[in-house]
């Protein structure tokens, strides 16, 4: 089965370990998620004790799933030219970062080194894993994403959108895995100065993507230009904000 949510809600009685912001097994101190004051909800997930080893040995096939609440980055680009986004049709007059009547739930298959994920629909989806995996997937997805995005919406932050990634180890047990709802593989937003229409100021590497598509002589392909210093402290300015604003507590 899938790991259970409430293990990020009292890891300590989860049986397992964490994984921290850069995909790494580490204990529950040290994950972001681990903030007794919060109730334990955040950024690490529990993942099964006999996992505690090679995680990347040990499992064998992974995609990508992305749960969006808001209509925002390669979405929004989907919708302005049909209308839907990874085969889910919207309804019509939506705006850069609309909020979705319901998260939706937009697969894509896990690309090469270098190369873009591809967006795909959850009927290719499920042709390619089968339709019970896809299905319980999509759930899993969309039940970690809401309860998420509720913690965050106390700490004045907007989840606009998240990716998590799912592995099936030797055994065949469906997993998730790699970085969950970290800066960079979420679009974080300040609650505050949210407004639909324009690309709100955010807490993750949309900082570093704007910068990338100002450079007109890029062709989008690697290797990329190389960041200044300012883009660096600037990203991780905003990443560390937004530790504190989740967690209540910065770097160590």
């Amino acid at each position: 089965d899938f790991i259970q949510t409430d293990a990020a809600i009292n890891p300590g009685n989860s049986g397992g370990a964490l994984i921290d912001a850069r995909g790494r097994l580490v204990g529950v101190n040290s994950a972001i998620i681990s903030n007794r004051s919060a109730g334990n909800i955040g950024i690490g997930f529990a993942i099964p004790a006999n996992l505690a080893g090679d995680i990347v040995r040990n499992f064998i096939e992974h995609d990508g799933r992305v749960v969006r609440g808001y209509l925002a980055g390669s979405g929004w680009k989907e919708y302005q030219q049909s209308g839907a986004v990874c085969g889910v049709k919207l309804p019509a007059g939506l705006q850069n970062a609309s909020k979705l009547a319901q998260p939706i739930f937009t697969p894509a298959t896990k690309a090469e080194m270098g190369d873009h994920d591809e967006n795909i629909s959850f009927e290719r989806a499920a042709e390619i894993i089968g339709k019970d995996l896809a299905e319980k997937v999509r759930d899993a997805s969309i039940r970690l994403y809401t309860k998420a995005s509720e913690y965050a919406a106390t700490k004045g932050i907007i989840i606009a959108d998240t990716k998590f990634e799912f592995g099936l180890d030797e055994h065949g047990t469906l997993t998730l895995m790699d970085e969950v709802l970290t800066a960079d593989s979420s679009r974080f937003w300040p609650a505050d100065s949210y407004q639909v229409g324009i690309n709100p100021p955010s807490y993750d590497k949309q900082f570093v993507r704007d910068y990338l598509e100002s450079i007109a002589s890029w062709n989008k392909k690697a290797p990329a230009p190389a960041l200044p210093p300012e883009v660096i402290a600037r990203t991780s300015e905003k990443y560390r904000e937004a530790l504190v604003r989740l967690t209540g507590h910065d770097l160590a």
